[in-house]
């Protein structure tokens, strides 16, 4: 009980105050007519929708019960892409970020790649792994490759030479010195990028999916919007937001178990 309430406390509920307020003008659209269903459903019926998705009791929709099948191979692709740029991008950014030469060799073209969009990898990325699974992760790691990359180098970079000292004064040289000092000082920095690339995986994994595959969100986005299914597309888009929520939530754990703050909040959040 005191756990709940501890919660409850921590909880702002001045971020309640527009989802309630949006809520509500949609409610008044709906019931006033003004705005009619197959455009946008009213919430009791999404609600319904949602019900449906999750238990396959009611039927109202030919993706009745398909959400955790879906959702599941949807969360297997995201991490998978994100692992991929995590991975890349803090190694790069790293290496980057402290010597000078990688830096000048990398930082040019990543940053001129950075530039085109995502939507325009779409054509090449279907040419090179086709249609399906392939060009999903590509497009997924690719997108959130570069601000993991770019917030790890400025986190490297930005390390006061002092540290850099005092850690070799005292003796840590080489993968030492990188575990002593350098990580731990570049780490809140990376955690910004880390956060950023799963907002990002999350956003373009249903620019993958909706090119051929067929399980996973956004593929049920992209089929039920072929039928017509206006508040099937609703649904999915509000499971995507919590599932990237609850996914950036877990992520926030994990780097305040890898980097203890003490319960102090810095800009990475953790």
């Amino acid at each position: 009980m005191e756990r709940l309430r501890s919660i409850i406390k921590r909880v702002d509920l001045v971020g309640w105050i527009v989802p309630a307020v949006v809520v509500l003008v949609w409610l008044w659209l709906s019931v006033s007519g003004q705005i009619p269903a197959y455009k946008l459903p009213s919430p009791v019926a999404l609600l319904r929708v949602l019900a449906d998705f999750a238990s396959g009791s009611l039927g109202v929709t030919p993706y009745s019960g398909a959400l955790w099948e879906n959702l599941g191979v949807s969360l297997l692709r995201v991490l998978a892409g994100f692992f991929m740029a995590g991975s890349l991008g803090m190694l790069m950014g790293f290496l980057t970020g402290r010597i000078t030469v990688l830096r000048r060799l990398f930082d040019p073209v990543i940053h001129l790649l950075k530039a085109v969009p995502g939507i325009g990898w779409l054509p090449i990325a279907i040419v090179w792994f086709g249609v399906g699974e392939g060009n999903t992760l590509f497009l997924m790691s690719l997108a959130a490759f570069f601000p993991i990359y770019v917030n790890t180098a400025a986190g490297a970079a930005g390390i006061p030479e002092t540290y850099i000292q005092a850690g070799q004064m005292l003796g840590a040289q080489g993968f030492r010195l990188f575990r002593s000092v350098i990580f731990p000082a570049a780490f809140p920095q990376t955690a910004v990028g880390l956060r950023l690339g799963l907002g990002v995986a999350w956003a373009y994994l249903v620019l993958g999916e909706v090119t051929g595959v067929t399980k996973g969100l956004g593929a049920i986005m992209s089929d039920a919007r072929m039928l017509g299914h206006v508040d099937m597309v609703l649904a999915a888009m509000i499971v995507i937001a919590v599932a990237a929520k609850v996914t950036d939530f877990l992520l926030v754990v994990i780097c305040r178990r890898i980097y203890p703050r003490g319960g102090m909040k810095n800009e990475s959040g953790i």
